[in-house]
């Protein structure tokens, strides 16, 4: 191994905690297909930059053209890898098509091997994939094809789907990506290419979200979330359906409801990660985490002074329970900018310094019974650690407060969590876990609090029911494990 592998091996396993204290997402994706040449580098390169928060280990552009086809990944956040000097390398006066992918591997090794997009060269020529979710099948499907012989180049569970799509040498790619959506199972968004067009999919519940824009000058874009839209300069059209097979190629948008649609979309979207500056399936994000504050404070009320988020996820939940309560709001606690990431943090001393290195609570909390508002807690570590950040900065009282309900059960499809017997939740009473963060009190929204405040008439609230609408690996969530699964 080479001392660049072995430091890239280092940090990417340093960069995470085995099991984070924040439930955090998979990837983000973005397609694009324009009728003329264009820098296709850079508009995926602002893409992948507004979808940043989606993944930040490791990322990747693909670009084709007539009969070229370029691609660039590498561990690192998207400022880190694509400068200039390899932006130049994917542009191509031919250039029309791209996708691109950021990820944050949930058990796939974090190393440069597993960064997307995948390419496999088949009859259909090139092809490149990118995958935001987990198959949750993708352990049977690929013993079953290692059995026939098979020969895989990562650990993550994309390069099931483009093999298995490679396989059908008598179709179309439509028909055969087609054909590969009704034998993978999960919650998952995937976009693919070859030279000529873009294709973008999302499993029959919708788990995870997918959308499509339109530019101005003719053409369309895939990706994770609206905002990518807009800094890319295109107009949403709309969520790409759940079991929707959907083609952009130079005859214009195409579309295929190749599997029924079931919606029950990943609450924890609008919880907590999606930006705050668009919808989902309908349903404003920033709206729906207003609305959990004001949930939780008619669900949850408390004796206080002052209304406080932790930022930023839990802001625009502490500003609903401001409103509804009558409570003021104030900025409590003040996140550094620059604090960026912390590949090592070994020891509680120094994940303490990490926390403190991060926040810092403002004047305004001193001498008052605060309400803290968060939007998860996951092992409690971090919550408890913000708890005594407020205490020692003066205040009276902590009541916490969460815009999600108890976390007890693991996520299978794309989001990690921890695993459960590292879940306060999955082995605490409520009581418990107010202990173990130090707070006066402590109260979750109700699920039902939840699924009002996003407005939809059904979402996966899996990681809080244990019941998973897109199943599980080998069907039993109780024995499946994270370790078992692997992921794009």
């Amino acid at each position: 191994m080479s001392m660049r592998h072995a430091i890239e091996r280092a940090r990417a396993s340093a960069a995470v905690p085995r099991w984070p204290d924040k439930p955090r997402e998979e990837c983000g994706v973005v397609a694009v297909h324009v009728p003329r040449p264009l820098d296709i580098a850079a508009l995926v390169h602002l893409g992948l930059f507004a979808l940043q928060h989606r993944g930040q280990e490791s990322c990747g552009i693909c670009v084709a053209g007539g009969d070229e086809i370029r691609i660039e990944k590498d561990m690192g956040l998207v400022t880190e890898v694509f400068t200039e000097e390899r932006l130049d390398k994917l542009r191509f006066p031919a250039a029309r098509t791209g996708i691109g992918h950021t990820r944050y591997s949930t058990t796939g090794s974090s190393l440069r091997f597993n960064a997307q997009p995948l390419t496999v060269r088949s009859n259909k020529g090139l092809l490149a994939l990118a995958h935001n979710g987990n198959f949750t099948n993708a352990k049977v499907l690929r013993d079953q094809m290692l059995g026939e012989g098979a020969v895989f180049q990562t650990t993550n569970d994309s390069e099931v789907m483009i093999n298995l799509v490679a396989r059908y040498a008598h179709l179309s790619l439509e028909d055969a990506t087609a054909r590969v959506m009704g034998e993978v199972e999960g919650g998952f968004s995937v976009v693919l290419m070859d030279r000529r067009r873009v294709l973008a999919l999302r499993d029959r519940h919708g788990v995870r979200p997918l959308v499509i824009g339109a530019f101005p000058d003719g053409g369309y874009v895939f990706a994770s979330e609206p905002g990518a839209l807009r800094v890319m300069g295109a107009a949403f059209v709309r969520d790409v359906r759940p079991g929707e097979l959907v083609v952009a190629d130079d005859r214009g948008l195409h579309s295929r409801q190749v599997l029924p649609g079931e919606p029950t979309p990943c609450a924890f979207e609008w919880i907590y990660f999606a930006r705050g500056d668009g919808a989902l399936d309908g349903a404003p994000v920033h709206a729906a985490r207003v609305r959990m504050g004001e949930v939780l404070a008619a669900e949850a009320p408390a004796d206080a002074d002052l209304v406080v988020g932790v930022p930023d996820s839990g802001l625009a939940a502490a500003l609903g329970y401001s409103r509804r309560s009558g409570i003021p709001y104030d900025i409590g606690l003040y996140k550094s900018p620059y604090a960026g990431r912390s590949f090592i943090a070994p020891s509680p001393h120094l994940r303490d310094q990490k926390v403190r290195l991060k926040l810092a609570p403002t004047e305004a909390v001193a001498g008052r019974r605060v309400v803290l508002v968060d939007d998860s807690i996951v092992r409690g570590t971090t919550s408890g650690r913000i708890v005594q950040l407020l205490r020692d900065a003066g205040a009276l009282e902590v009541h916490f407060r969460v815009s999600s309900p108890p976390i007890r059960f693991p996520c299978f499809y794309g989001i990690d969590t921890a695993a459960r017997q590292e879940l306060a939740a999955a082995t605490m009473g409520v009581e418990a876990i107010r202990e173990r963060i130090g707070a006066d009190s402590l109260e979750f929204i109700s699920e039902s609090g939840l699924s009002r405040a996003i407005g939809l008439s059904r979402t996966c609230l899996a990681c809080f029911t244990g019941r998973y609408p897109a199943g599980t690996p080998e069907g039993d969530s109780e024995k499946a494990s994270f370790e078992q699964v692997t992921v794009g």
